[in-house]
């Protein structure tokens, strides 16, 4: 294996990795999670 086809490895698992982690962003089950995490820095104890 040569340095190219470890490059377009990387770029490949990169871009698979960022759009799985766009669709659990936007997933509908995980919207609760994620207002309750806006929120804390505006709640006060």
């Amino acid at each position: 294996m040569d340095i190219t086809t470890a490059r377009i490895i990387t770029t490949v698992l990169s871009m698979v990795c960022f759009i799985g982690i766009c669709v659990w962003v936007y997933l509908g089950r995980n919207r609760s999670a994620f207002d309750e995490a806006a929120r804390l820095p505006f709640e006060q104890e």
